[in-house]
Formats: C-alpha cells, sequence, structure tokens
C-alpha cells in the first residue's frame, strides 16, 4: 500500500490567495530592498570618507549579501517583502532558519550573477502554481501571503 504525502504548504488550487500576486510583490519588494542596501552602502561610503568607492561593487555585494540573509534568517522576509506582505517559507511551512536563509540567499546571488539563470527563475515565478523561482524550487522554499495576525 501506497502512502500518500500531502504537503504543508497551502495548496494553490485551494488557497490561492496565499498566492495571488505574489511575483509583482516579490518585483516592488526587490526594488525597495535594492534601494535600502543603496542607502546602507552610501552611508559605508561616506563613513569611510569615501574610500570605498575603491571597491564599491564589493561593499555593495557583502551589503546585499548579509542584508537579505540576516533579515531571512530573523523574520523569513526581507524589509520589502515586509511592506508588501509577503514571506518565504520551507517546504514544511515554517519560517526560514539561518542555514535556508543563507542558501536561499546564495542561489539568490548565483541566479543575479548568472544572468541567464534569472531569467529561468523569474519565468519559473511567472509560470508555476505556487510561482516559485530556481532557488525555491531547489530549496522547496515557497513566497507566499503573510496572513494578517
Amino acid at each position: 500500500m501506497t502512502q500518500m504525502r500531502t504537503s504543508p504548504l497551502p495548496n494553490p488550487e485551494y488557497r490561492r490567495e496565499m498566492y495571488q500576486d505574489v511575483p509583482t510583490k516579490r518585483f516592488f519588494a526587490w526594488v525597495i530592498d535594492i534601494a535600502i542596501i543603496a542607502m546602507i552602502t552610501l552611508v559605508l561610503t561616506f563613513f569611510s570618507l569615501f574610500t570605498a568607492l575603491f571597491f564599491l561593487p564589493l561593499l555593495y555585494g557583502t551589503v546585499s549579501f548579509l542584508y537579505r540573509w540576516s533579515a531571512l534568517a530573523s523574520g523569513s522576509a526581507t524589509l520589502g517583502m515586509r511592506f508588501m506582505a509577503i514571506q518565504i517559507l520551507t517546504a514544511e511551512g515554517h519560517r526560514l532558519d539561518g542555514q535556508t536563509a543563507l542558501l536561499h540567499t546564495a542561489g539568490y546571488f548565483v541566479s543575479v550573477v548568472t544572468f541567464p539563470l534569472q531569467l529561468v527563475s523569474i519565468a519559473m515565478m511567472l509560470g508555476t502554481a505556487r510561482n516559485q523561482g530556481l532557488s525555491d524550487t531547489v530549496l522547496g522554499t515557497v513566497a507566499v501571503n503573510r496572513l494578517a495576525d
């Protein structure tokens, strides 16, 4: 006898409201996060007496990585995601822990530096039932609308 395993994640057929507009919200959350990361980088550049301009891409990348990792690990959402009322959940339906947040952030960075992978990830977000990107699919994570507490 085969036992059927059900996912603790909301079923998009029955709980469509959990996934409604998530790709659009992810885009606007990304724009908000880019602005926050740019501001942090600008402040750090100012405090370095502008010597950070010599390694600005490295500084920006480091700030971005640490911002995303710490935000996902502490609340399962970046500030942009929180503003847009979405969060990332594990395959078990839980918030991200530090390790999963690290892997999710690393997957995001691999996608960003490998442009074709970013296009694949965007296409997957727009074309799958749970709106999962490439790193979401690999890790089993999913972005959902955050329910009111």
